[in-house]
């Protein structure tokens, strides 16, 4: 693939008030746009969704566009983040895994021995040809609001390919982590490549800034961090320095972790719920933005504890050198859309005060 020059993020939504905040420059308002804002929560989601499997949603150019630009239509966020899932380059790949609703990822033969990993072929852009068309159609049809590329985290891909799905204890990835750290580096080592050219064939297609999703991170204390799992996000980082885009990083769970998040590279680090922006400022050090972090689950209180709860988040967001806001974590599926087109508007309103 050919290397970008610093200049790949010019272009239409460069000054925008989402790619200022994450450059740490000043903003006429806090941006915010919504983890998972493309999705089941909307019912024109459902409806466009009805009856197509969630992978072959992924490979459609029409139906990512469409879900895609719907949150932006309904809830005039500040980006757009593409739609996809993490597991679509493995899929791309020759990985025979699928998307069982209710379940998530599951893989038919998981990753077990050295044959296994040496079969993860590396992935080319001709393997996701989709991905190309469609984000060069959002591109057109966003004019100023950025896209946001997105890919998950070598640790959290691992995880499902050596669990065989998802796991609330990933004893089996710890297991190889601790016991086979050779396996494990050729395995972190392949993913960390398959997750950047993902990324870069994004980037070249119009995508204004990544994130990388690496929501199982949580499961490990900040030294097996630092040693197993850093340096494969952060070899994704370094490859997509030269394209000169926001590169955001985010876990669950990874309050004790957010500096070596940071340090892994990032523009800006996301922030889940746990962890008060403020205090979050001082975890992760001078020299980047944060991003989060208001607890979804108060989507389901009274608007006043909504508003009151928001306004913490702005202000303690205001100790850091740049602020986009978001939820701690994705949309949930019984979130209501009017909710969350309020608390937009009411996030523009109250930090352009």
């Amino acid at each position: 693939m050919p290397q970008a020059s610093a200049t790949a993020a010019s272009g239409p939504g460069e000054e925008s008030a989402f790619l200022l905040a994450c450059r740490r420059r000043p903003v006429p308002y806090t941006p915010v746009w919504f983890m998972r804002q493309a999705g089941r929560a909307l019912p024109e989601y459902r409806e466009a969704r009805a009856g197509i499997p969630m992978l072959e949603a992924c490979a459609r150019p029409d139906l990512i566009v469409e879900i895609t630009m719907q949150p932006v239509r309904r809830y005039a966020v500040d980006a757009a983040i593409f739609f996809s899932d993490i597991v679509v380059p493995l899929k791309a790949i020759g990985v025979d895994l699928d998307l069982k609703p209710g379940v998530g990822p599951v893989i038919a033969d998981p990753i077990r021995d050295a044959a296994a990993v040496d079969r993860l072929r590396p992935l080319e852009p001709g393997d996701v040809p989709f991905v190309v068309e469609a984000v060069g159609a959002l591109t057109g049809e966003l004019g100023a609001t950025p896209l946001i590329g997105f890919a998950g985290a070598p640790f959290t891909l691992a995880s499902y390919l050596i669990e065989g799905g998802p796991s609330k204890t990933h004893d089996r990835t710890k297991a190889m982590m601790y016991g086979e750290p050779e396996l494990w580096a050729r395995l972190l080592d392949r993913l960390a490549d398959i997750a950047a050219t993902f990324l870069k064939v994004q980037i070249e297609a119009g995508a204004r800034a990544i994130q990388l999703f690496d929501s199982w991170a949580g499961a490990v204390g900040p030294e097996d961090y630092r040693t197993s799992v850093l340096p494969y996000s952060r070899k994704i980082f370094e490859a997509l320095e030269p394209y000169d885009v926001p590169r955001i990083h985010f876990g669950v769970g990874t309050g004790e972790l957010l500096g070596l998040m940071g340090e892994a590279g990032a523009d800006v680090v996301g922030v889940d719920w746990r962890v008060p922006l403020d205090e979050a400022v001082l975890r992760v050090g001078p020299g980047k933005a944060l991003q989060g972090n208001l607890d979804p689950a108060i989507l389901f209180a009274p608007w006043d504890v909504i508003e009151k709860r928001t306004r913490d988040v702005l202000a303690r967001g205001r100790t850091a050198e740049g602020h986009v806001f978001n939820l701690g974590h994705g949309v949930p599926p019984a979130a209501d859309p009017d909710t969350l087109t309020r608390l937009v508007e009411f996030v523009h309103e109250e930090s352009a005060r």
